[in-house]
């Protein structure tokens, strides 16, 4: 008999809601949202400006508390938990990739690859060897003496995602990664992702404004309102060379 492999949940929240301010000024961000997200799937999250999916990205990466609702992160509740708590959540489970790429301009790749395996406590020569071996991997391994002003755009945004994977986070987010970026650096970022995702199982959630970005993911879930609108597989995805 043929064996069915059952999805294992990474990420489940249910009636989610995020509210800025009190009174009149109140601003409701999400108005109950319910997800699941499983491990090992590519996902773009999607939505005009306002629309709730960056308020929704920083409860996922546990950078804010929900107003209310239940979120599961790896089956452990965290919208209850304490800022510290959340710290160490995001150091053992989430890796982060920013618009802004947000380098330390004064060290260089290795360095800044190295620096949340230095928060995390790793000794010295272990976080050599594993940045190294993590900027092999993204295509750096002739620039990790480099600073990031000796990098293009597209090499500095391989750094911040080799930065993002330094922890072995299974998890790995990215908000809008390729805005600062030219076509061709973009493609070459969405295509690691896709790498890292089908050969390394990382799931990964990309927020993005641009349809061409969301066809590199596997499933795209569009914001409007504060609420999920669309969920749907994607029927153009692109495929890496």
């Amino acid at each position: 008999m043929k064996s069915t492999a059952v999805k294992e949940a990474l990420i489940e929240v249910q009636d989610l809601t995020k509210v800025y301010g009190e009174g009149p000024a109140a601003v409701e961000a999400l108005k109950g949202v319910s997800l699941t997200i499983y491990k090992g799937e590519f996902v773009a999250i999607m939505g005009p400006s306002g629309s709730g999916k960056s308020t929704f990205m920083h409860l996922l990466g546990c950078l804010d508390h929900p107003t209310s609702g239940s979120y599961l992160l790896s089956g452990q509740e965290v919208s209850g938990l304490s800022r510290d708590q959340l710290a160490m959540v995001r150091g053992r489970q989430i890796g982060f990739v920013f618009q802004s790429f947000n380098l330390l301009s004064r060290t260089s790749a290795l360095e800044n690859v190295e620096l949340p395996m230095l928060y995390a406590g790793v000794a010295r020569a272990a976080r050599d060897e594993r940045a190294q071996s993590i900027l092999e991997k993204v295509g750096l391994a002739e620039r990790m003496g480099h600073r990031p002003n000796e990098l293009s755009g597209g090499q500095q945004q391989r750094v911040a995602i080799a930065r993002a994977l330094a922890n072995d986070a299974p998890l790995l987010m990215a908000d809008e990664p390729t805005g600062n970026l030219d076509s061709a650096s973009s493609v070459e970022i969405m295509t690691l992702f896709q790498h890292l995702n089908q050969d390394n199982g990382i799931t990964v959630i990309v927020v993005t404004h641009a349809d061409d970005i969301a066809a590199w993911c596997s499933r795209i879930v569009t914001f409007r309102d504060g609420l999920i609108v669309d969920d749907r597989a994607s029927k153009t995805r692109k495929a890496r060379a």
